[in-house]
């Protein structure tokens, strides 16, 4: 009966390096996968920045960076901790595992807070970017509104009508929009408000209010799925630890021999 339950233990406690091994290569591959979300999330809120004003609703993506990039070194320190049974290893191991958890945590909390102000954030910027349309300049907020509304497929704050309100509309006076709310299908749109079926008749703001708050989404899920992946490794790396403590015959992952 106790030979039994000693061959279990064992089992047990290589299946849990076994899984643990497997994790830190994991790790390496969330390091990535992190580091492209945060970078994706800059690159493309780049492309909006004229819309909020609020430098840190990038605060979630800058954190999830810096993760992805401990991941990486947490991945090394864990195979080589796991590989070699290293006690001390392994505890340095399960507490930064523990940091790293709760700064997702943190980032996952952030994110929400900044995806629930991203729509007001927008509310308050957008009218002045309309209102600093150029058209001919290639002025930041020219080039933000013509990119904004040829990617989201858009035209105006709420719709076309809204052109009217801006300077530019007043200025040029030939009763038309810019160019980027032509529809892709119309080729000899013009921008005319008399042809209101060539132009997008949706508005910009919601359009980027639901862009920016899918980019936030996106940082909150992989924070939330490698925090899970994180809770099995401190989990598997615990087992490692209190089996290695109580048992003297405690068998080498890579040796087969034994740990006296």
């Amino acid at each position: 009966m106790g030979a039994g339950a000693g061959a279990m233990g064992q089992c047990g406690i290589t299946s849990s390096k076994t899984v643990l091994v497997f994790l830190n290569l994991i790790f390496w591959a969330a390091a990535g996968i992190l580091c492209y979300v945060g970078a994706y999330v800059f690159i493309t809120y780049d492309d909006y920045d004229h819309f909020f004003e609020d430098v840190y609703t990038l605060i979630p993506a800058v954190v999830i960076i810096a993760v992805g990039t401990l991941l990486f070194i947490i991945g090394l320190i864990g195979c080589c901790a796991t590989i070699r049974e290293s006690r001390c290893g392994l505890a340095t191991f399960v507490i930064i595992l523990l940091l790293v958890f709760i700064t997702e945590v943190v980032v996952v909390v952030l994110g929400y807070i900044y995806r629930a102000k991203v729509e007001d954030e927008v509310d308050h910027s957008i009218q002045k970017v309309y209102d600093a349309y150029s058209g001919t300049n290639p002025d930041a907020a020219t080039r933000a509104i013509d990119y904004v509304q040829r990617q989201l497929r858009c035209c105006g704050i709420h719709n076309y009508s809204d052109w009217e309100n801006t300077k530019w509309f007043k200025e040029t006076k030939n009763n038309s929009v810019p160019l980027s709310c032509c529809k892709a299908s119309s080729t000899n749109c013009t921008g005319s408000l008399t042809h209101p079926m060539d132009l997008y008749s949706e508005g910009c703001e919601a359009l980027v209010v639901k862009k920016l708050q899918e980019i936030m989404m996106y940082v909150i899920w992989a924070a939330l799925a490698f925090a899970a992946i994180q809770l099995l490794g401190m989990l598997c790396a615990c087992i490692v630890l209190c089996r290695r403590s109580r048992d003297p015959a405690y068998e080498l992952l890579i040796t087969g021999g034994t740990y006296a």
